[in-house]
């Protein structure tokens, strides 16, 4: 455990969370090294493991943020009770007056059948929303409650003119109902996307301006680029595509990373991508301008299938006639997806060291193989080039086998990573028998 690298950055992150929670929460550790018996009795196998206890039990495992404010806002949803009492119109306007989004039920009186349901609930998704409740209808009238109901409120620095800051549920409350009603409306028409929600924003198609998103310290400036940002998207909502504003420096690697986009570019004026969950990506060519007509060609060219996907890939090799071929991602259609040839593509990452063990091998293998007309071996930098989505690349190296005719349908290659393993799969695999060069066979 003291080895453990995810255990060291949490810690300094579990300290300061702790601090801040003195007197309100205790957080606790256990050394798992020392302590085996306990953290073999809560079925502890990895590390860091988090759980939260409830007046002395398990009360199941901790999956929020690992960043101190993370862990502190979290925390705080655990304490007390599900859902606050609220007791006047006061009451109200200091909860919903929060950084994060309020979903408050109001109620006819303690014994009230749907007001039990909305406990539930709360109970249930107390890890991820904030609730509230009211046992007097009054207390939301000038919220337009008539009867009971549940509302959420969109957090007010997230408030806009361009759609409705407080949402009506009235049907009857199920876990399952209440569920899809918030998870559909508490992000709204255009989120703050951070890497704490990111996940979450993710499982759509999205497209994300970055730009200077600070909504503690400069309110103002946030609101007016997503003011622009707003009017134009909500012409082209319930379209299949999602949008969110986010602080550019806060995801400044990524931009670079994934879209090619260093940080001179365009100082504070937005940066528009898009990234379906395929894995699409797509980024805005235009300049972002303030009348949001730049925005509005580029949404148009989007759902016309007008844009050319942005791809990342390492330039095209001058010479490529090694016994392993170099594959880009520009290459990849021309070279692993050549219908009339057999391929077996590595992907690597330079500084991976069974990648390094293979490369003799592997360089061995394709020059064994360098007389026969239907196979192709080659490799992938896989850091440097996009991989197709089909493809699942975790670790390093990954190969699959991509047979000819069904370029659609590449096979993940499971066996040892000897020449003679290759050559004995090829052979049982290959669409036609295997052409090898037997006179490197040092016998």
């Amino acid at each position: 455990m003291h080895r453990c690298g995810h255990c060291q950055r949490l810690a300094p992150e579990y300290e300061a969370a702790a601090t801040k929670l003195k007197g309100t929460l205790p957080l606790a550790k256990v050394d798992c090294t020392v302590n085996s018996e306990t953290c073999e009795r809560f079925g502890v196998s990895g590390y860091p493991t988090l759980k939260i206890f409830r007046n002395g039990e398990e009360a199941g495992a901790y999956d929020g943020p690992r960043t101190a404010d993370g862990i502190v806002s979290y925390m705080k949803k655990q304490a007390g009770p599900s859902s606050v009492a609220l007791l006047s119109e006061a009451d109200l306007d200091s909860f919903i007056d929060n950084y994060e989004a309020s979903v408050v039920g109001f109620y006819s009186g303690e014994d009230s059948t749907q007001l039990a349901e909305f406990l539930k609930v709360s109970s249930a998704l107390r890890d991820s929303y904030r609730f509230a409740h009211s046992t007097d209808v009054g207390t939301g009238l000038k919220y337009g409650v008539d009867g009971e109901c549940v509302l959420l409120f969109r957090p007010p620095h997230l408030n806009s003119k361009f759609e409705d800051n407080v949402v009506k549920y009235t049907e009857s409350i199920s876990i399952s109902s209440l569920r899809t009603f918030i998870r559909d409306n508490v992000f709204g028409l255009c989120p703050h996307l951070t890497t704490e929600n990111r996940d979450v924003l993710r499982g759509s198609d999205l497209l994300t301006a970055y730009y200077n998103v600070d909504y503690l310290r400069n309110l103002k400036g946030t609101n007016y680029w997503r003011n622009r940002i707003m009017k134009v998207v909500t012409q082209f909502q319930d379209r299949g595509l999602s949008f969110a504003v986010a602080d550019r420096q806060e995801f400044q690697d990524e931009l670079e990373e994934e879209f090619g986009l260093g940080s001179s570019e365009g100082g504070d004026i937005p940066l528009v991508t898009i990234r379906t969950r395929e894995g699409h990506k797509y980024s805005m060519q235009e300049e972002f301008t303030r009348d949001g007509k730049s925005l509005e060609r580029f949404l148009e060219d989007y759902f016309a299938k007008r844009l050319k996907r942005y791809v990342k890939s390492e330039p095209v090799p001058e010479s490529n006639d090694g016994p392993v071929k170099v594959v880009v991602a520009d290459t990849f259609d021309e070279i692993v997806n050549d219908p009339e040839k057999d391929v077996l593509v590595e992907f690597y990452a330079p500084w991976c060291g069974h990648c390094k063990n293979l490369e003799p091998i592997y360089k061995e293998l394709g020059e064994k193989l360098s007389g026969d007309p239907n196979i192709v071996i080659a490799k992938m930098d896989a850091t440097a080039n996009d991989v197709p989505p089909n493809y699942d690349v975790q670790g390093f190296p990954t190969i699959y086998f991509v047979p000819s005719g069904q370029k659609d349908q590449p096979r993940r290659y499971e066996g040892g990573r000897e020449v003679s393993d290759f050559i004995t799969y090829l052979k049982k695999e290959a669409t036609n028998p295997l052409i090898l060069d037997e006179s490197r066979d040092e016998l």
